[in-house]
């Protein structure tokens, strides 16, 4: 069943203050609203993949959201894929945040540090010429950026079972720096094609082993991963995040509704902070899966995917959902839900400046008068 997004504003302001801009509690966090802003890469990170200076004004511009999710965060050297993304495996990486989650604590805000791997979405320009890793050998279509400019991507290598455990600890580690780094919790990545999505997805997965074939077999990994986060932060302080109809990436999966119910189920027994969910409301596009997967997943449920505020509110006030994120709207509004609150016009965004231009596109967006 396809969702259309209601029109803008059809809501009066009084609703829309009862649900999308209403507190939440997150485990022991009290967010000041329902608003979400989703993790978005931004490549302004400086060499050494340290977090730029200017990521402070940035985050701390949006911290009236009520909880923020950084952008993808590689927890090794492996794990990157991208030009000037941020790291979280270095302790220059690791002082960098720190600046970044007291300025936004100072702010009132609440952030998540995301978890990522891009997994086969790499080049071997990024590993001294090695192959990148995936679940089996097989090669995405499309082009990454280098330092070179655009290359083609190439056919990664498949991780051998015994490199596995080094894997979960590459989590592990980026957990644990993330709890030095002044989080206040962590999201795994597992969604839009990247590596633990790479292992979910039998579109990229073709593994003989204890690692694929089955469902319960192919989720092995993700669930080992966030076993090993829960060790650091506890469960109400994890979140991980699923795009099971995304075909981007090079991404599909034969019966993706059978494979991400079981995973929610085990994210469920889990009792991890929440569950988020790359589900877009956009007509014509994909059956959604939220109606389904909300039911199997007791804790808190976060959905994203082209919501207007109306949508947003509409879909909290039916209880399709607990928290709805932003994406776009975050980066060209940086006082979004104030924006939201008085019905004010949004600033319409420049994807010129998306993944360029210093503080061009970054931090220059102004706020409503």
């Amino acid at each position: 069943m396809n969702v259309h997004t209601p029109p803008e504003r059809t809501l009066d302001r009084a609703t829309r203050n009862a649900s999308l801009l209403s507190p939440y509690t997150l485990g022991d966090l009290e967010l000041k609203n329902r608003m979400v802003m989703a993790p978005m890469t931004r490549s302004r990170a400086l060499p050494g993949n340290i977090p730029n200076p200017l990521a402070e004004t940035y985050y701390v511009q949006r911290a009236s959201a009520g909880l923020i999710v950084t952008e993808a965060t590689q927890v090794s050297p492996q794990g990157q894929g991208y030009i000037r993304t941020p790291g979280i495996h270095s302790g220059e990486q690791v002082e960098g945040w720190q600046k970044i989650t007291r300025a936004v604590h100072k702010a009132g805000g609440k952030i998540f540090l995301q978890l990522w791997h891009v997994g086969r979405i790499s080049h071997p320009d990024f590993h001294g010429g090695a192959l990148p890793v995936s679940a089996s050998a097989i090669a995405p279509e499309g082009e990454v950026y280098t330092e070179r400019g655009p290359q083609k991507m190439v056919t990664p290598r498949a991780l051998e079972l015994a490199e596995l455990p080094g894997i979960v600890e590459q989590f592990r580690r980026g957990a644990t720096n993330a709890k030095a780094a002044g989080f206040d919790g962590v999201e795994i990545h597992g969604a839009n094609g990247y590596l633990l999505d790479q292992f979910t997805r039998d579109g990229a997965n073709k593994r003989t082993d204890a690692y694929g074939g089955s469902i319960e077999n192919r989720v092995r990994l993700p669930l080992e991963v966030t076993d090993a986060v829960i060790a650091i932060w506890g469960e109400d302080k994890v979140g991980y995040r699923i795009s099971p109809t995304s075909p981007f990436n090079s991404m599909a999966d034969s019966n993706p509704l059978s494979v991400f119910s079981h995973l929610t189920e085990e994210l469920s027994a889990r009792k991890i902070a929440y569950l988020h969910v790359v589900d877009p409301v956009t007509a014509g596009g994909p059956a959604r899966v939220t109606p389904i997967l909300r039911k199997k997943f007791r804790g808190t449920y976060v959905v994203n995917g082209g919501f207007t505020a109306d949508a947003a509110n509409s879909a909290i006030t039916h209880g399709e959902t607990d928290l709805v994120a932003f994406g776009v709207p975050f980066i060209a509004n940086p006082d979004l839900p104030q924006r939201f609150a008085t019905d004010a016009p949004l600033n319409a965004a420049d994807p010129a400046t998306f993944y360029q231009g210093e503080g061009k596109g970054y931090v220059d967006y102004p706020a409503a008068a």
